[in-house]
């Protein structure tokens, strides 16, 4: 597969009128976003709590301007996305264009992870039964032009979403510039949760949010000789961890559940802070292990650092809420005994190893020794 630079994608789409972009970052996109970042002034491009929030945003702009926007996510975010694009751009109801880029994990044929391989089989047969046309951007390599063209008189045409879908890696490294970082905390993110893991109870069930969180929890309980029996490590479902901490923590009052969760991950699916709030499980305690970005696909800004969690979480009903960024703050914090749920927002810089393994259990083997060791396998 030759790779194709990404403002040789971007460019004609510029050229066509498309002005206005929305979307979750991806890795198979990051190189692509990178350039529309550089491209486009503030405001035309946004980088969205969620993909279906995108699809709104997408529609606002063009009920603004007239002209066709882009949304750009990956095929798992497609779940997120399903209900605007069929409630709102479909052409049987507001009838809103609309090109959305697709970054396609778990293509047949390729080799993934597994949480990507069945969505990666089901992405077109989903794009068909919605009634999107789609397009594969490799098939259309030396004529992107002409690709943007048909793809955007199709979504004019038509009055609803179009679709193009993006291999894993077909676009080559983006060249040019990037946002100026914002002040880096003093802890890395796998030297904090280092010391969370050091100060967990013996009997502390940990909750790791999808991505780089759960792959260094991981590789440190390796580094430590321990199991991860307590560990429930999330290799999908972006924004759900929460929601699987608290009614595990509910379900289990006699165990602290420690929900290690990411900042562009709480966002996403920011409402269930009201779940965590209304159930109020003495025994939850949940870190928001937040970088200021969308570290496992990029590196992309998230709002994290601009976002007051604390305060959000206390509107909400939280008991107790704070921010920390020191090894003295998770030390005080894993040690504090006062009932929750607490919510911490742990500030931390982004980046992590090249050598960061990914989990060498899979995820029924991971659910499953949770659940004997807690006694409810059947």
């Amino acid at each position: 597969m030759t790779a194709i630079d990404p403002k040789d994608f971007l460019i004609p789409l510029l050229d066509a009128g498309v002005g206005f972009f929305a979307g979750v970052p991806d890795s198979v996109l990051k190189e692509f976003c990178w350039a529309v970042d550089a491209a486009l002034p503030a405001g035309r491009h946004i980088i969205a709590a969620n993909e279906g929030a995108a699809v709104g945003l997408a529609t606002g702009a063009y009920i603004a301007d007239g002209k066709v926007p882009a949304v750009y996510l990956q095929n798992s975010g497609l779940g997120n996305a399903v209900n605007p694009l069929l409630s709102l751009a479909d052409p049987e109801v507001y009838g809103v264009p609309m090109l959305v880029i697709v970054g396609w994990r778990g293509a047949p044929g390729t080799k993934d992870e597994p949480q990507h391989l069945k969505q990666g089989r089901l992405t077109p047969p989903l794009l068909d039964a919605m009634e999107i046309p789609w397009w594969v951007l490799q098939d259309h390599a030396g004529d992107m032009a002409g690709l943007t063209r048909t793809a955007l008189d199709a979504a004019r045409s038509r009055r609803g979403p179009v679709s193009i879908l993006v291999h894993n890696g077909l676009f080559s490294a983006y060249d040019g510039p990037k946002p100026a970082a914002p002040p880096a905390p003093e802890l890395g993110r796998e030297e904090a949760i280092g010391h969370i893991i050091g100060h967990l109870r013996p009997d502390d069930l940990v909750v790791g949010t999808t991505g780089m969180i759960s792959r260094e929890l991981h590789d440190l309980r390796v580094a430590a000789g321990q199991t991860h029996d307590r560990d429930f490590m999330m290799v999908g479902s972006m924004g759900h961890a929460m929601a699987i901490a608290v009614t595990l923590a509910a379900g289990r009052p006699e165990r602290r559940v420690v929900c290690l969760d990411g900042d562009g991950a709480a966002l996403m699916h920011l409402g269930s802070l009201s779940t965590v709030a209304a159930l109020k499980p003495a025994n939850l305690l949940h870190i928001v292990v937040n970088n200021g970005a969308h570290d496992s696909v990029g590196g992309q800004p998230s709002l994290g650092f601009q976002v007051d969690f604390p305060s959000i979480a206390t509107a909400c009903g939280y008991p107790r809420a704070l921010r920390i960024d020191s090894a003295a703050g998770i030390a005080a914090l894993l040690g504090d005994n006062r009932p929750g749920p607490v919510l911490a927002d742990l500030h931390v810089r982004k980046g992590a190893r090249k050598d960061l393994g990914r989990p060498k259990i899979g995820p029924h083997e991971n659910l499953d020794r949770m659940m004997r060791l807690l006694g409810s396998a059947e």
